[in-house]
């Protein structure tokens, strides 16, 4: 790799590494040692890569998509580990009850199954549009809407403020902000 590819490649990940950070962890579950191992393999891929990537950041996320799923097909009966209280995150910090929210949903993602979660965190965090989750996940557009809705009512089972009265019947789109899945 040339000098110049090698010090673009290094100021991109001292920009971008902990917002894909945050993606592999929200990926993973919320295992932070699974989410730093995730995004290693996705930049050592880019690294070999680099000079012929146009969108570094696109690329690196579909590496992660697709690295995560690989390992959720590799894994054949692999118990999950659960923590009481959820690592903290390198997000910035917000009122007492949002925080309770975020712990909360943090929680309840960690419930879903990897296929829900998956869908959970490409469709309304990284805001992807249905054809393009589903091309991820190599999977029918019917399967994610269908993953979607039962993930979202399962959500709003677990963490009833995520809906209107708890209501899983809601069928406005969802989306996520800091305060957490908002309709």
């Amino acid at each position: 790799m040339k000098a110049s590819s090698h010090d673009e490649f290094r100021e991109f990940v001292a920009m971008r590494s902990t917002a894909l950070l945050r993606l592999a962890v929200l990926l993973t579950g919320g295992d932070r040692h699974a989410a730093e191992d995730l995004l290693q393999i996705a930049l050592m891929k880019a690294y070999g890569r680099w000079a012929h990537i146009e969108q570094p950041e696109a690329y690196i996320r579909q590496v992660m998509y697709r690295q995560q799923v690989n390992r959720w097909r590799l894994r054949r009966h692999r118990a999950e580990t659960t923590v009481p209280v959820l690592p903290e995150s390198s997000w910035e910090a917000d009122a007492e009850s949002d925080s309770e929210l975020r712990i909360a949903l943090w929680a309840a993602l960690g419930r879903l199954t990897k296929r829900q979660r998956a869908v959970v965190v490409l469709r309304y965090f990284e805001d992807l549009p249905e054809a393009e989750v589903a091309a991820l996940l190599r999977c029918p557009v019917g399967t994610v809407r269908s993953t979607a809705y039962r993930s979202l009512a399962k959500l709003r089972v677990l963490v009833p403020e995520l809906g209107p009265e708890g209501h899983a019947e809601q069928t406005q789109p969802l989306s996520y902000t800091s305060k957490g899945i908002q309709g």
